[in-house]
């Protein structure tokens, strides 16, 4: 699977990292695909009793999406390193979870214990957040609390700082001359290259039945959304630039501006699913 480049160890994600940015997390976040929610959803086919465990969920942007197309969906594990992020995702579920029960979970994400008794995971997905987590360590606690025809779902599709296109070249360069060339990553650290594909953890994990599912996506952004989506990064967020980052805000939207055509900047990217299942573990 195509995916970021992994996070040195320093800099693993912590409490400051997206702390300030919930409303911006929220309001200019992609959202996820309509087919691979219709996919997630397929997988709970012949499913009595559907259950959602969602790691690094965020603002709740998996089961909000998945809860119109699943409604059989019975109860939604939401597991996050930060509170006010789970307390988003809950005020975002709240209206629209009907019947479906909810809890929350403040950890990380292969530190998760089920909070209700005999409610094992069905599915069990991370979207955009696999690269911040022990992988082994979760894929274990996976095997551990999941049931025994679980499936689970790694998705992500990049980010603007590895989309090739004029634009976002130009803009990863006005980054770089005010943080360094290295992409910054957490609180102090940098990306390494590339680490090992999910495959592989996979392979090497309970959930070794693997298939690859990939969904072509096209985005239109204005300036100005790309430059609230790069207040929620870990590469261009806010605290990075200091008392510069006024500065650099002006400077990217007016390049922004100049590469827009009728006000829109476009992005061709591709979103990828992994479904991982135990070996003779359908449904």
């Amino acid at each position: 699977m195509t995916r970021p480049d992994q996070p040195n160890p320093e800099a693993v994600s912590d409490e400051t990292l997206f702390g300030a940015d919930v409303a911006d997390y929220a309001r200019y976040r992609p959202g996820l695909p309509d087919a691979a929610i219709h996919l997630l959803a397929a997988t709970q086919h012949g499913v009595p009793d559907p259950v959602l465990l969602d790691l690094g969920t965020g603002t709740g942007q998996v089961p909000r999406a998945l809860l119109p197309v699943l409604r059989r969906l019975v109860h939604i594990d939401l597991v996050d390193v930060h509170q006010h992020m789970l307390e988003a995702a809950r005020a975002a579920l709240e209206p629209v979870r009907g019947a479906c029960t909810m809890s929350a979970f403040t950890g990380e994400a292969h530190t998760f214990t089920p909070t209700v008794p005999g409610l094992a995971p069905t599915l069990i997905t991370s979207c955009r957040s696999f690269h911040w987590m022990s992988r082994p360590e979760v894929l274990d606690m996976a095997d551990r609390v999941a049931a025994p025809h679980a499936v689970v779902a790694i998705m992500g599709d990049g980010s603007l700082w590895t989309h090739e296109a004029d634009w976002t070249g130009a803009l990863r360069r006005l980054i770089q001359t005010y943080l360094g060339d290295d992409r910054r990553a957490g609180t102090r650290g940098t990306y390494a290259g590339p680490g090992r594909p999910y495959e592989d953890d996979l392979a090497d994990s309970a959930f070794s039945d693997v298939s690859e599912h990939r969904f072509p996506i096209a985005r239109a952004w204005t300036p100005e959304d790309v430059t609230g989506y790069l207040r929620t990064t870990s590469f261009a967020r806010p605290a990075l630039f200091a008392d510069r980052h006024r500065e650099f805000e002006a400077e990217a939207l007016g390049l922004l501006k100049a590469h827009a055509r009728g006000g829109v900047l476009k992005e061709d990217a591709e979103f990828t699913v992994l479904l991982a299942r135990r070996p003779g573990g359908a449904a």
